[in-house]
């Protein structure tokens, strides 16, 4: 079995051990379009709708022999960055540990949908009351009905009725397209594929907080050439 002092010195053994497999990587070339590597990144549904198209072109494009592979959130914990099943992160996660970098990619910000041809979706600038006269879609992987919206209503003496609780934004925008409720999905997702399923797509009401979307990753690639290629194209999308 360990030893006290092998259990309290192991962190700091890994982390220098990381470091040294970073200075190794730091020194290696690559030539891109040469590359043959699968890469695992763990995405929030709401950014794999609107980034996986773009981030498979681009990849694609300049290192054919490179696939992507997209995991769905599940368990968050850093351990699948810190044991290499997971090899990029990316969605509303704020990580604090020191061996996992990070960089907000963009601020996102949560809009309301409907069908453009419904009566609400008709109205410019919807009320929080109106919204409330409508059954409403709620996309949560846990199957939570409630979210920030709720505590927002109930401020105001408001409740909406959550006609239905979907895995994905994804699926609550189908749903949408297809009947008469209101959804709550991220405003590119909104304005990407809102115009194709005949939605539309309108400010909410009320205050609710933006989302920093964030791209981590374990200190050991932080130098990884390849690794950094990808961070780099994956910027790349967004800033296009």
């Amino acid at each position: 079995a360990p030893t006290p002092f092998a259990l309290r010195t192991a962190p700091r053994v890994r982390s220098l051990l990381d470091e040294a497999s970073a200075l190794i990587s730091a020194d290696r070339e690559i030539t891109v379009a040469d590359l043959k590597r699968t890469f695992t990144i763990r995405i929030n549904d709401g950014v794999a709708a609107t980034l996986a198209s773009a981030a498979v072109e681009a990849t694609a494009a300049a290192a054919p022999g490179v696939t992507l592979r997209f995991v769905t959130e599940g368990n968050e914990s850093v351990e699948a960055l810190r044991d290499g099943s997971v090899d990029l992160d990316i969605g509303v996660g704020d990580v604090t540990a020191p061996d996992i970098r990070g960089a907000v990619l963009y601020r996102e910000r949560m809009v309301g949908i409907v069908r453009a041809d419904s009566p609400l979706g008709r109205s410019r600038r919807p009320t929080a009351a109106q919204l409330c006269r409508h059954p409403h879609v709620s996309a949560s992987r846990r199957g939570r009905a409630r979210g920030p919206l709720d505590d927002a209503l109930d401020a105001v003496g408001l409740r909406r009725h959550v006609a239905a609780v979907v895995p994905t934004f994804a699926v609550a925008a189908l749903l949408v397209a297809s009947g008469r409720y209101v959804g709550l999905v991220p405003r590119r997702l909104a304005e990407q594929y809102g115009p194709t399923l005949g939605v539309r797509w309108f400010p909410i009401p009320a205050d609710l907080p933006d989302l920093d979307i964030r791209l981590l990753w374990h200190a050991r690639l932080d130098t990884d050439p390849a690794q950094r290629w990808l961070r780099d194209t994956i910027r790349g999308t967004f800033a296009s």
